[in-house]
């Protein structure tokens, strides 16, 4: 099979470019700094040489997009809108101009899309979309615009040869350098894994065996379009996710924080606390409906083994200071 991972050198990307290649496809990844043998180059807006290797691929999967890995000032909250529409547009615009268009287009969306709650969990067809919840900051509905928009930019693509699927995905879990899990693992070790703000908060994650495997299947199954959360079937508060963190990595105690604790932590990691405070409580209600088995379906489980993967890494870079993971772009 021929894949194509527009923006495929982030955290995602590189996990789905390790799994596809190591079984046997062929895959191309487009970014605008190609180093290797299978990157090309592109600007993720405007057609160019690029759209030879979406004519007559099978599958497309578009992860570009700004990290939202940073501070959210107005500029970087433009860059995210602009990258991910921009990148959706020209992507539709390829397969629109394909001779042989591939069968099927997976575009990466976001469960933050989803509204800030407790009560209840959000399926695709139940799930309440977010930006008009109340008491909490005004940008968090301009996060809310931006999965819509990115969202709409695919459907809205003239590509009636490609089925269509926006993976409204939870935070995926690997331990590659950099990622959510090593952020909070390193975190945990330092004995700051405490719950933040009460930890009441839900958190939607998904192990990247079953990220992998949930695209597979959805790639497979000619009889799913559409909006499909990429999310375990376990979300849990966030004072049991840290709990449970530390139990796979033998603390005992992690020090809780504050709101204002987390804002100061937030500045200084240069992220953002819309990713600590707002409570993501994602299920996926179609891929569960439609026979996809979960391997990692409770964060116990999975938090042991994304621990016991990353434990040979850490021993390797302690041997040798130059030794890398893949990391978020």
């Amino acid at each position: 099979m021929k894949v194509v991972l527009p923006g495929g050198t982030g955290q995602v990307g590189a996990i789905l470019d390790r799994a596809l290649t190591a079984a046997g496809h062929e895959v191309t990844v487009l970014t605008r700094h190609p180093r290797r043998a299978h990157d090309l180059g592109w600007d993720g807006v405007t057609l160019g040489p690029w759209a030879a290797v979406i004519d007559g691929c099978d599958a497309v999967v578009n992860l570009a997009g700004r990290s939202v890995s940073c501070r959210y000032t107005p500029e970087n909250l433009r860059a995210m809108m602009d990258s991910r529409v921009d990148s959706a547009r020209v992507v539709g615009e390829a397969i629109a101009a394909a001779a042989r268009p591939p069968r099927v287009w997976l575009q990466m969306s976001t469960a933050t899309v989803y509204a800030h709650r407790f009560d209840a969990a959000h399926d695709e067809a139940t799930g309440v979309i977010g930006g008009t919840e109340p008491g909490v900051p005004d940008y968090w509905a301009y996060s809310v615009e931006i999965a819509r928009n990115w969202e709409r930019a695919q459907a809205d693509a003239p590509t009636p040869a490609t089925r269509k699927v926006a993976l409204r995905s939870a935070m995926v879990m690997s331990p590659d350098r950099g990622g959510v899990f090593d952020v909070l693992s390193r975190l945990t070790r330092l004995g700051l894994g405490g719950p933040v703000a009460g930890g009441a908060q839900y958190v939607s994650w998904i192990h990247d065996e079953d990220f992998v495997r949930a695209v597979e299947f959805l790639i497979a199954r000619d009889d799913l379009e559409g909006p499909v959360n990429l999310s375990s079937p376990g979300p849990l508060p966030h004072r049991d996710f840290m709990r449970t963190l530390r139990a796979a990595w033998g603390v005992p105690v992690g020090l809780p924080a504050t709101r204002w604790m987390a804002e100061l932590g937030a500045f200084a990691l240069r992220s953002d606390t819309e990713l600590l405070f707002k409570s993501r409580r994602v299920v996926p209600g179609r891929l569960r409906a439609a026979g996809f088995t979960f391997s990692y379906p409770e964060w116990e489980s999975a938090a042991t083994s994304l621990a016991r993967r990353a434990r040979p890494a850490r021993t390797a870079s302690r041997r040798d200071p130059d030794t890398r993971g893949s990391h978020a772009a």
